[in-house]
């Protein structure tokens, strides 16, 4: 098995934390539970008068529908965009814990000086060709269909654009900087990688259409996500391509970022295809085969880099 040998897993080991798996697990689980509740006070505060017109004017207390009315609401961009600069909080909070909780450097995390900015564009360009070549295959094997919109409102996607960097950001590092690389410094990085990219999968699961198909998508995509980290020993490049991968495929191509519906875009991509294993149904195009195409190719040249590290390393 292709063994990792990264600065970020050597230096989590000089850390705090827990070598009992399932504490490490629990604790995550804690901090996630904490990220949440407070990456959602200020769109609650926000929503709450419109939620409880809703709630008046449909005289319900049946709590599915409910959900259902807080779904819809949350899903307006008055309400959607704060929500997505509210997720700064997420990073923030797992910064605070790995440095201050689990005694880890920084860099442990993948927070690096050295090359962050080259990584981060290099991320940006990774990120929009996949995300493009899904979209563009769906088209062209006749599982969705591309029109330009008339009317854009330019405000709008930048708005989303910015939205979208600080909350890809936030995942990656609550999933990769924080947990992975908490698992990476006592465990087996494998297990690390694939129990964090589970993980990330999971967060998704009241997301309209999840299934188990789109677990394993998800899933594939935080594998793809950590080995990039991997490969280049840092977060940023990570970081990049789960922000640019959501604003093209939510702002720019129209479609919906896993299952939040859509908003404002340059073009609106819609699947013709009834199959839903073609093309993703509710949940959008994340949950097709196609997806899963591309991501196991762009996991493909990932792993052979860290394959090359490793030769050398071992000169």
């Amino acid at each position: 098995m292709l063994k990792f040998r990264c600065r970020m897993f050597e230096e989590s080991k000089k850390s705090t934390a827990s070598d009992n798996i399932i504490i490490t697990l629990v604790i995550f689980m804690i901090m996630l539970i904490v990220i949440q509740l407070v990456e959602s006070i200020i769109p609650t505060i926000m929503s709450n008068p419109e939620m409880q017109q809703r709630i008046a004017a449909e005289g319900t207390s049946d709590m599915a529908r409910l959900m259902e009315i807080g779904t819809e609401i949350m899903m307006q961009e008055k309400y959607l965009i704060p929500s997505l600069f509210c997720t700064v909080f997420g990073t923030l909070i797992s910064i605070i814990y790995c440095r201050f909780i689990e005694a880890r450097h920084l860099t442990s995390m993948g927070m690096r000086k050295e090359k962050a900015g080259i990584h981060y564009l290099q991320g940006l360009l990774v990120g929009f060709v996949m995300i493009s070549a899904t979209t563009l295959l769906s088209v062209l094997f006749g599982i969705s269909d591309i029109t330009m919109c008339t009317s854009i409102n330019w405000g709008v996607i930048v708005l989303f654009f910015f939205g979208f960097i600080v909350q890809g950001m936030s995942e990656e590092f609550i999933f990769r900087g924080y947990l992975m690389n908490t698992l990476g410094g006592r465990h087996n990085p494998w297990l690390a990688v694939i129990i964090s990219s589970a993980a990330f999968s999971l967060a998704h699961i009241l997301n309209p259409g999840f299934n188990v198909f789109i677990f394993l998508n998800l899933t594939l995509f935080g594998i793809f996500a950590g080995l990039y980290m991997i490969a280049f020993d840092d977060i940023w490049g990570a970081c990049a391509i789960h922000s640019i991968w959501n604003f093209t495929q939510g702002n720019f191509y129209g479609i919906s970022v896993s299952g939040t519906g859509v908003n404002e875009s340059v073009f609106r991509t819609k699947a013709v295809s009834s199959i839903t294993l073609l093309s993703g149904g509710d949940f959008g195009i994340e949950g097709s085969v196609v997806t899963t195409i591309v991501l196991i190719a762009a996991c493909i040249p990932v792993l052979l880099k860290i394959k090359k590290q490793n030769q050398t390393k071992n000169v």
